[in-house]
């Protein structure tokens, strides 16, 4: 009995001490936490969103969704072969051409109307604390902070860990000039280092007036966040940018509901949507786009170009690992829907409608 008791405060020494590692974060705090307790969509000590969103599908338990995950055989969850990409050099990129590149998953690169954006980067190859936790793709993981020039713009949708990676955000920190994210992430970033005048932290429906008639709205999505035990501290959020020639959604994680038409109707058509399309199960329909949503999304928010996102690099749902681009490829051509599906790296020229891209997956065992 006392071996066992031994063993449990180990166990749990160890968890504690694991957990103060700085790539957990921080919880808000004084005059943060002042202001966040001031937000409509701050309630009973955490955020919460539009509509009542239950973590799993009413029916489903948390042990049949851990037993699916750690004992059930999944379908071709990983690909066997290496991912394809190009390596397209960003540090010499002729600033004139306003370009997208994707780095699998919800990173991405946007140089437009002379501003350098980037958009949740996670180059650390894992998507988890854990040292033997969710491992990138073989191919997925050759961009690092080395290859990203001068950045103006930082966009964080939310903290979690395949969103928010600390080891890239604290390296980029020399080559960022502004921060933009939701309510509480601003927390973790000024303990990694970041001065707070670099940050502009937002609540949903707020208004951004940047230099050179470049605007970012705040707009809802619905989803959750938190880098430990604790849950919805920061907020979620996704983004409406325009540009002086363009207008793009920068959409973070979200599950379906109302919001996608409330953006449309008060800020489009867009030039270009990126939408999450991956990760999904019908047991966490409320937090994750389902394949037959996403289309639908991209519609109500009167996009005329989708590029989903949230797929091709790590295992994080139940599904085929090249699924989501399957089905949205072969959705799009139903729906007449112009979905592009660059490889990882490849420049997609934003002012070019008819730019083509390969159905690169099908290649891949």
């Amino acid at each position: 009995m006392l071996i066992f008791f031994l063993i449990v405060l180990i166990l749990v020494a160890g968890t504690f001490l694991f957990l103060q590692h700085p790539k957990f974060g921080k919880l808000p705090s004084g005059e943060r936490l002042a202001k966040i307790e001031q937000s409509p969509n701050y309630k009973n000590g955490k955020f919460q969103n539009q509509s009542f969103t239950p973590d799993l599908t009413e029916g489903t338990s948390y042990y049949s969704v851990l037993k699916q995950f750690l004992f059930e055989e999944k379908i071709r969850p990983n690909p066997t072969d290496t991912i394809p990409f190009v390596k397209t050099d960003l540090l010499h990129l002729d600033k004139s051409k306003d370009i997208l590149v994707w780095f699998g998953h919800s990173s991405y690169f946007i140089q437009i109307d002379g501003k350098r954006i980037l958009v949740d980067p996670v180059f650390c190859g894992s998507a988890s604390p854990l040292p033997f936790g969710v491992k990138a793709f073989e191919g997925t993981n050759n961009y690092s902070v080395a290859d990203m020039p001068e950045i103006d713009y930082l966009f964080i949708s939310h903290d979690h860990w395949d969103h928010l990676d600390y080891e890239t955000v604290k390296a980029l920190n020399p080559k960022v000039k502004q921060v933009i994210c939701g309510l509480g992430t601003g927390e973790h970033l000024e303990y990694w280092g970041y001065d707070a005048k670099k940050i502009i932290e937002k609540d949903w429906n707020e208004k951004i007036v940047l230099a050179d008639n470049f605007i970012v709205n705040t707009v809802p999505a619905r989803h959750f966040s938190g880098r430990g035990i604790t849950r919805n501290k920061a907020l979620w959020l996704s983004f409406v940018l325009q540009t002086p020639t363009q207008k793009i959604f920068i959409g973070g994680d979200s599950g379906y509901d109302s919001h996608f038409a409330e953006i449309g109707k008060i800020f489009g058509p867009f030039d270009l949507a990126i939408l999450e399309n991956g990760q999904y199960d019908i047991k966490w329909r409320y937090i994750h786009l389902l394949p037959d949503e996403i289309l639908t999304a991209a519609k109500e928010l009167q996009a005329k170009t989708v590029l989903p996102v949230h797929s091709a690099k790590f295992v994080l749902g139940n599904h085929a690992w090249d699924e989501p681009l399957e089905l949205i490829s072969q959705n799009g051509e139903k729906e007449n829907i112009r979905v592009i599906t660059p490889i990882i790296g490849e420049e997609v020229r934003l002012n070019d409608s008819l730019q083509t891209f390969t159905k690169w997956w099908r290649t891949v065992k």
